[in-house]
């Protein structure tokens, strides 16, 4: 007999390769695996709009476009940790995507709101509320990071042509609530003004004589807030939204 006393090895499972982990290979730059995940994920992605459009959508239709786009953009900004699964954070992406879309067309009428959850064909919660708001409250609070970095980076831009950088700013700041406030009137005054708005735009420069008959302070006060007023102007001129909170009133 040839039997063998060995014990029998034991088969380790290889732990699961899940759709959170392709996510974030995608991320790190598997654009085949995009590829095939897009495609595989059609379905989905065309029952989520159709929900959303309270109708049959095929791929012809430009809502079953923006619903790929939007998936796409989804394994993007998805983000580990952030409180839900993929597919919801995607659900709720598409979602928003189409919402935006049809509002724009005006035809907002049976739309399905995120607010609302959804159900499978048992009747069946799909995904709960919770965890749908997590994806919600998680993905505006990104967009909003992006808008306010994409912002910054333009207004560093566009500084730089006005011989102003983020360091040189910081040090030449006003250091009390006063004067700073005193520029920041300066600065409304000039963007206030078209022609010395203008003055600003097309010469790079402060117009700190003109400004002089707009404002009760003297001239050495502006020189030395020069690039100060410069910067908080532009953060008016060019919309800078996002950095309305460094241009707001102090309170001491």
């Amino acid at each position: 007999m040839t039997m063998s006393n060995a014990p029998s090895l034991m088969t380790k499972t290889a732990p699961a390769f899940t759709l959170e982990d392709k996510i974030y290979q995608i991320q790190n730059g598997d654009e085949r695996l995009r590829n095939k995940l897009i495609d595989s994920y059609q379905p989905f992605i065309k029952k989520v709009v159709s929900k959303v459009c309270n109708r049959f959508i095929d791929q012809s239709m430009d809502e079953y476009s923006i619903g790929l786009f939007a998936f796409n953009e989804a394994i993007n900004q998805y983000q580990k940790g952030q409180g839900s699964r993929f597919l919801t954070f995607a659900d709720m992406v598409i979602r928003r995507r189409i919402i935006d879309f049809l509002r724009k067309e005006a035809r907002t009428a049976n739309t399905v709101y995120f607010d609302q959850p959804e159900t499978d064909e048992d009747g069946q919660q799909e995904e709960s509320y919770i965890e749908q708001q997590a994806a919600i409250d998680y993905y505006e609070e990104q967009q909003q990071i992006q808008e306010r970095m994409e912002q910054i980076e333009s207004y560093k831009e566009l500084l730089l042509q006005y011989g102003i950088t983020f360091k040189v700013l910081s040090k030449q700041c006003p250091k009390h609530i006063d004067a700073r406030e005193n520029a920041k009137q300066i600065a409304r005054i000039l963007v206030e003004n078209e022609k010395l708005a203008n003055y600003l735009l097309e010469k790079k420069q402060l117009p700190i004589k003109e400004l002089l008959q707009y404002v009760s302070c003297s001239r050495k006060t502006i020189e030395r807030n020069r690039k100060y007023i410069i910067a908080v102007s532009l953060i008016y001129l060019g919309g800078f939204t996002a950095l309305k909170p460094y241009i707001e009133p102090e309170t001491v």
